[in-house]
């Protein structure tokens, strides 16, 4: 086996090493309200959540994973170390955001290194591919917007049908019904996020492929030499999302669940159904949005209903800045960790 292919089996487990990491960054965005409603306990949330992250391969595609993979730098540009220098850029941006308790997004965390690595490589701007750089800023600012309205809409059509129901009996629907709306978050969260794995390792495969190293065909053979991304991909980065979502993020849940606004179970289901319509619409049209970005517009759309002030917009406003951070910051040290990879 050569060194060159070691390298690739190398960087395919940083990059599943990555969606292990976003799966418990990010799983504080599908448990976050059903936990602080206690409509069920941590440890039940975080399987209830990872068996909807995995499943969602079957019913979604990999548009997503196409963009990520030849959308946002020119795949001529992409080699094993840009690759590499771009998953250890994101990696270690989420941990310091996770460390300080920020929900931040994975996947833009993923977009910068990617990108920032890309520029480390060739020391200037031409390999970016502008137009897919602008579809993913522009949902920055969309996807909590539509959370927002969203959550603001279902949480009136919620009031205006059950005005006259007895609270209690209230309580009592809505937990069971957020049981639905969680699963339906965790389905959108695994359909949009797992597929920047994909895309990653796809390109990753595809360059390889075209430098004409000698990959198994089981583990690369595409068709006249079309990008696509094999089913053994999608496996495994679903997998490796669920088992993340599994190990939990209990300082993000905090902030999420109760530091944003407090939460009822009729408010968590209504912020857990506009997060997942947005997720699950975004998916189809192949466009990676932010799932942290979607529930907190969700969460803050269902507690401005309530009242302006029901929602504690110090937080929200410190979220906000580390949502801008993200992009510049990981590509920067992507690019940093890629001129690192290359003394070393």
């Amino acid at each position: 086996m050569t060194h060159d292919l070691i390298l690739v089996y190398a960087i395919i487990l940083v990059a599943l090493a990555f969606d292990y990491v976003n799966g418990f960054h990010d799983a504080a965005n599908s448990i976050a309200t059903v936990v602080t409603t206690r409509v069920l306990p941590p440890n039940l949330a975080v399987y209830w959540a990872a068996f909807f992250n995995f499943i969602a391969f079957l019913f979604v595609g990999v548009e997503v994973a196409k963009t990520i993979g030849k959308g946002i730098v020119d795949p001529m540009v992409v080699d094993k170390y840009v690759i590499l220098s771009a998953l250890l850029g994101a990696v270690i941006w989420d941990i310091i955001t996770w460390l300080y308790g920020l929900p931040t997004s994975s996947s833009h965390a993923l977009v910068g290194g990617f990108a920032g690595a890309a520029i480390a490589k060739t020391m200037g701007l031409s390999c970016i591919i502008w137009s897919g750089i602008a579809k993913i800023t522009m949902f920055i600012v969309i996807s909590p917007l539509l959370g927002l309205l969203l959550g603001s809409f279902f949480m009136t059509a919620v009031y205006w049908i059950f005005h006259r129901t007895n609270r209690k009996i209230l309580d009592i629907f809505f937990r069971r019904m957020q049981l639905l709306s969680a699963a339906a978050y965790s389905f959108g969260h695994g359909a949009n996020d797992a597929q920047k794995t994909m895309g990653i390792i796809a390109i990753l495969l595809f360059t390889s492929y075209q430098s004409k190293l000698p990959l198994p065909s089981w583990i690369y053979s595409p068709a006249n030499g079309e990008f696509y991304v094999p089913f053994w991909v999608v496996i495994i980065c679903h997998t490796a999302m669920a088992l993340g979502t599994m190990a939990g993020g209990w300082k993000i849940v905090k902030t999420m669940g109760s530091r944003i606004t407090k939460l009822r179970p009729v408010e968590g289901c209504c912020a857990e159904a506009a997060g997942a319509v947005t997720l699950l619409g975004t998916a189809l049209m192949g466009i990676p949005v932010s799932t942290t970005h979607t529930i907190t517009g969700s969460i803050a759309g269902v507690g401005a209903i309530k009242a302006i002030r029901a929602v504690r917009w110090k937080v929200a406003t410190r979220i906000v800045w580390a949502w801008i951070l993200t992009i510049p910051l990981s590509g920067l040290i992507a690019a940093l960790t890629y001129f690192i990879v290359h003394i070393i």
